[in-house]
């Protein structure tokens, strides 16, 4: 009988102790209150792990850190041999859709191996590359395998970028669904937002009084609350120390896959511009109108497990405003751990 009652105390002694730090988050909540948006922060110290949870378990917009799982969902139907890294893809121009990266630009005909768009995806955040890869692997099947094999909860549903455009302009009025791909792209291409509004409606065929919002930032407003590419930042925290714990890929993608996102062409400004020079950030960003992200895994230099962290703002005045109060936050995890 005596072993039935020490096993378990054995397990609860030798069981990861996950401790929040208070001290941490009262820096955080400082950040936040001073921010002119809102934030949600979780970070975890897999070395000793600690926890800090700031907001973490609300559910925030994800925008172009929703590129991961995509990545692991690749990587992991290559280990399957359902596909190689060396199979093809070509560009065709209903592909096309705006947003970050060049590919929107290239010429349709254009043939592209799947690690030349994977790292398009990662490196430039490429809208194209990413739908390419999503409809490859098919949506249904990318969402079912990030609840089954991921995180079994705390991410929404993942829409390919196209979807997102039409799910927004959706807001305005039901005939956005009648937009072609190549009609969001040269709307994208007026940056003031009252003349795309314009013309958005001279594509749609209605007037300014039949629209359901005010304008266009009001439409991807209403476009958040419906849940769409959102999530946790405690799921997406999750889902990278399972990533660098080895639980989604052999070491060889596991590896493929941070070396990628340690050189994004994005993020400077964020949490890396809070850490150390030389601290090893495998990172992704995400930013659409009134939102930004930013989340990684940080190195540190010496002989100790890494540190995760998920954060993304809303509701700021100006993206640079997020941008500080990200890097507010890499310079707390400088000052406590690195």
């Amino acid at each position: 009988m005596l072993k039935f009652i020490v096993l378990p105390f054995i397990l609860f002694l030798v069981s990861p102790v996950h401790v929040l730090n208070s001290g941490l988050q009262e820096k955080l909540q400082q950040i936040d209150d001073e921010f002119s948006g809102d934030v949600g922060v979780y970070i975890k110290n897999l070395e000793d792990g600690q926890i800090v949870n700031h907001n973490g378990d609300q559910r925030w917009y994800l925008a172009s850190t929703t590129k991961i799982p995509v990545a692991i969902a690749i990587l992991k139907k290559v280990e399957d041999g359902e596909l190689s890294l060396d199979d093809e893809l070509t560009l065709q121009d209903s592909d096309k859709v705006d947003g970050a990266g060049d590919m929107h630009w290239q010429d349709a005909g254009s043939v592209y191996t799947i690690r030349t768009l994977l790292e398009k995806m990662m490196k430039d955040s490429d809208s194209t590359a990413t739908d390419m890869l999503i409809r490859y692997i098919g949506e249904e099947e990318l969402n079912q395998f990030i609840q089954d094999e991921l995180v079994s909860e705390g991410i929404e549903r993942i829409t390919t970028i196209l979807q997102v455009r039409y799910e927004a302009y959706g807001e305005l009025h039901e005939n956005a669904e009648n937009l072609t791909n190549l009609d969001i792209i040269r709307l994208r291409g007026i940056s003031n937002m009252s003349e795309r509004l314009d013309e958005l409606v001279r594509i749609m065929d209605v007037d300014r009084d039949e629209l359901n919002a005010e304008n266009i930032v009001d439409a991807f407003y209403k476009y958040y609350d419906g849940g769409l590419n959102s999530g946790t930042m405690e799921a997406m925290s999750v889902m990278l120390e399972r990533l660098v714990e080895g639980e989604y890929l052999n070491e060889e993608n596991t590896d493929l896959l941070i070396e990628i996102m340690e050189v994004i062409a994005t993020g400077d400004h964020r949490i890396k511009a809070g850490l150390p020079e030389g601290i090893r950030f495998a990172q992704k960003t995400g930013t659409l109108i009134g939102r930004a992200c930013n989340v990684g895994v940080i190195y540190p230099q010496q002989d100790q497990k890494p540190i995760v962290v998920s954060v993304c703002a809303k509701d700021y005045n100006q993206l640079s405003d997020a941008e500080n109060a990200f890097q507010r936050i890499g310079m707390v995890i400088s000052e406590n751990w690195l």
